[in-house]
């Protein structure tokens, strides 16, 4: 049986329509990636490690059919449509800081996945210099990586590249979770030593504009202000 009849609602109602499209597993997420700025079928399998690569390129496909994501030149793009649902997925992410958004589950807790957002959001544009280096470590896991920026483009490597270290960042993976996404400020993290830096001062008091957090980071205080 075709797809999109297994999930239609039978009900001729914009909302039931919407989810028709989007209500399948995954299919939210990819959007939300591709809203944040990922264009290559590689880079949204890294940020959705938990997908396989084979149900990736089908919700794509069905993404393409319903007009929301153009595929040119090896990049998806999104449509009109697809921009659209920009204001819609940060809403959810909204709902969710404010009534969902408790402390992490420890299966929700992988550094791999952590580090490739993080390296999505490093600024080194104010620094001198055509590459820079950070090096993450954490406390509670044994991989260690390596986010190389050259001339303005950042990479991850998971062993190391060889270059010297500009700033290093070291934490447990549940700590570094939570300054990224907003939960616990990066300057209360660092006075308790939750999270140390490490290099030249010009790196270390820049880290804040350095490495930026996450785009839902803005909405999670929200849950602060609930549960005080």
């Amino acid at each position: 049986m075709d797809e999109a009849r297994r999930t239609a609602y039978g009900q001729y109602c914009p909302i039931s329509r919407a989810l028709e499209v989007l209500g399948e597993r995954w299919a939210l997420l990819i959007m939300r990636d591709l809203i944040v700025g990922a264009t290559r079928f590689n880079e949204l399998a890294r940020g959705l490690p938990g997908l396989s690569r084979s149900l990736l390129a089908k919700r794509l496909r069905q993404l393409e059919r319903a007009g929301l994501v153009d595929h040119l030149g090896g990049r998806y793009l999104l449509t009109e449509g697809g921009r659209d649902l920009e204001p819609v997925v940060f809403a959810l992410g909204q709902w969710g800081a404010r009534w969902s958004f408790e402390d992490p589950h420890a299966d929700e807790l992988d550094a791999e996945l952590l580090v490739w957002w993080m390296h999505t959001r490093v600024d080194t544009t104010d620094l001198p210099g055509r590459r820079h280096v950070l090096h993450v470590r954490f406390s509670d896991d044994p991989r260690q990586y390596w986010i190389v920026v050259e001339d303005g483009v950042p990479s991850v490597c998971r062993s190391d590249p060889g270059f010297g270290v500009d700033l290093g960042l070291c934490s447990d993976v549940a700590t570094l979770y939570k300054v990224w996404l907003g939960r616990l400020s990066l300057g209360s993290a660092l006075r308790s030593g939750a999270l140390q830096a490490a290099g030249a001062t010009a790196w270390t008091r820049r880290l804040s504009t350095i490495l930026q957090l996450s785009p839902v980071a803005a909405l999670v205080p929200t849950l602060r202000d609930v549960t005080s």
